[in-house]
């Protein structure tokens, strides 16, 4: 081992200096040079006396003395270097909650602090309070944001209800930063619900359930998000919540909290109906959703719109709010006509699949009947009529019994198949937005957009307030993670794990305060940080807190 210093001079005539400790070792027959340990925090006495440590054994070679003797100088200290905690995940994702703000909204208070782990250890490890406890026991956690209080998953959720508290003011503060970088005018907002398996949770309540679990009780997530899909804020809701009243309550948040006054809400073709719309408008607010198939056709029957506005790339029909029955004083609605033919082919493709089933169905009855004098008609046609409303193929196909035979077959009806997949593969949106504020494709497009909530959905089954509001921020760094490593080719989370190699060096030198250095990673992980403007710290403290889970503490209580 030696001892080296590294001067790195900047353009603006300004320089750093660094001391490292280094070992040379030979690979496939050349001499190459790692970084054990970044001394520059040293003392300057230490340091010293840590050369001349290091010295020792050469003199003792050239005197040909016994590498067994003992030195001269008994005082002089020995240096070890041990590997400490991961660090190369946890400060990658700690510098970027710095950058979007939230390590500041959150603040320096112990609870801030706190507040601030569960929020990186999603990004690194999805979990549950305990596996946050377990992980901040691999990682340089406690170091890194300066937590000297021991914690176990106890204080985690006690630090969820500080979270809920504050959860306003938090969001508040995190859209004024993201305004005052650009302006926010238009607001993506979806809705989806997320069953329960206890009974203790306050907002658990039974309703329309996205998850097809039956007798589960479950929660309402709204996720606010900007044109781009950065979240914006996340409210949590009682299980018996309609989506139009979620609405409402995003429309309040935005008017009155965030203080908008100009702004476009995307939303749906069920979650923005005329409640919603009555509501915005009592805002000044304007909206882009779609309409449902039902509404489709009453606008053909109409001759409002015609089917040949399908066959464009985008086709427009402006009405009259009047004319439309909407109670709005916008003067005008407007349609935006789109076919989808990829989206129509997998419709035809299921029609067929259906069909497929429903023939292979009647075979199997068919063969039943000529096996089974016992086996009774009544019976195999109930079953069957039952399984083609199931499938709703009713109209296109019919189920008939062959005269003087035990046998059923189908009968196709094409023109009842024309008449009902002339709109597949069709939607339309609709909006209130003056033309002169965004043309055809924008409103189109923004409509499209939708799709980014939907991926913040993924990741966001939350059970409690707090929770969510922890969930919503980790998503917020997980999409600025992958932004800046989408070059690479690479998912956050496969990233991340190969940052955890990086771990700090924990010094120890006779005589001094043990501390920890943080070595100079591998060329490949050099570029992930660099690309996401990640500048490893050179040293942590060394706080020795002490981070339990609640079976460790009772067992360390007898």
């Amino acid at each position: 081992m030696y001892i080296t210093e590294v001067v790195r001079p900047y353009p603006n005539g300004k320089s750093s200096r660094c001391i490292l400790l280094r070992e040379s070792y030979r690979e496939n027959g050349k001499v190459k040079n790692r970084t054990l340990a970044n001394l520059t925090a040293l003392p300057a006495e230490a340091l010293e006396a840590l050369k001349h440590t290091l010295r020792q054994p050469t003199q003792a070679r050239a005197t040909g003395q016994s590498s067994a003797a003992p030195s001269a100088d008994t005082t002089a200290p020995v240096v070890t270097v041990t590997q400490g905690l991961s660090i190369g995940a946890v400060a990658t994702v700690y510098q970027v909650a710095q950058t979007l703000g939230i390590r500041q909204v959150l603040g320096n208070s112990p609870q801030g602090k706190l507040a601030l782990w569960p929020v990186i250890a999603r990004v690194i490890q999805p979990g549950s309070c305990l596996a946050s406890v377990r992980l901040a026991r691999e990682h340089a956690a406690c170091d890194l944001l300066r937590l000297r209080d021991s914690f176990c998953e106890d204080d985690l959720y006690s630090n969820l209800a500080w979270l809920s508290e504050r959860q306003l003011a938090l969001e508040k503060a995190l859209f004024r930063r993201h305004a005052a970088a650009q302006a926010v005018e238009l607001f993506l907002y979806d809705v989806t619900s997320s069953y329960l398996e206890g009974e203790q949770n306050v907002l658990g309540a039974y309703g329309y359930c996205r998850d097809k679990k039956r007798g589960k009780p479950q929660i309402v997530v709204g996720l606010l998000t900007d044109a781009q899909g950065e979240p914006l804020s996340v409210e949590v809701f009682r299980g018996n919540t309609s989506d139009v009243s979620t609405l409402t309550a995003q429309v309040r948040k935005l008017a009155q909290a965030f203080g908008c006054r100009r702004i476009t809400l995307v939303g749906d073709r069920g979650l923005i109906k005329q409640v919603g719309i009555e509501a915005l408008h009592a805002k000044n607010f304007y909206f882009i959703s779609a309409i449902t198939k039902a509404q489709i056709e009453t606008l053909l029957k109409q001759e409002v719109i015609e089917m040949g506005l399908f066959n464009q790339p985008l086709g427009e029909v402006q009405l009259a709010a009047e004319a439309a029955g909407a109670s709005t004083e916008r003067g005008s609605l407007r349609y935006i006509l789109k076919r989808n033919p990829v989206r129509a082919q997998e419709l035809a493709h299921n029609r067929q699949l259906k069909k497929a089933a429903l023939e292979k169905r009647l075979h199997d009855y068919n063969q039943k009947l000529a096996r089974s004098r016992r086996a009774q008609l009544a019976v195999a046609r109930r079953e069957l009529l039952g399984y083609l409303a199931k499938l709703k193929l009713e109209g296109w196909l019919t189920v008939r019994k062959r005269r003087g035979q035990r046998q059923f077959y189908l009968i196709e009806d094409q023109a009842v198949l024309a008449e009902q997949s002339k709109l597949d593969g069709c939607y339309v949106i609709r909006t209130d937005l003056p033309a002169q504020a965004a043309d055809t494709q924008t409103v189109h497009e923004r409509y499209r957009d939708l799709a980014n909530v939907e991926q913040g959905f993924r990741t966001c089954e939350a059970s409690t307030r707090g929770h969510a509001l922890v969930v919503m921020l980790a998503y917020k760094i997980a999409r600025y993670l992958a932004h800046c490593w989408k070059p690479f080719d690479i998912e956050v989370l496969e990233a991340l794990e190969a940052l955890k190699q990086i771990t700090l060096a924990t010094v120890h030198v006779a005589g001094y305060p043990a501390y920890q250095s943080v070595p100079t990673p591998r060329p490949e992980l050099g570029q992930l940080l660099s690309a996401a403007g990640i500048e490893l710290p050179q040293t942590l403290p060394h706080l020795e807190t002490r981070v339990v889970t609640r079976k460790n503490i009772s067992e360390s209580r007898k």
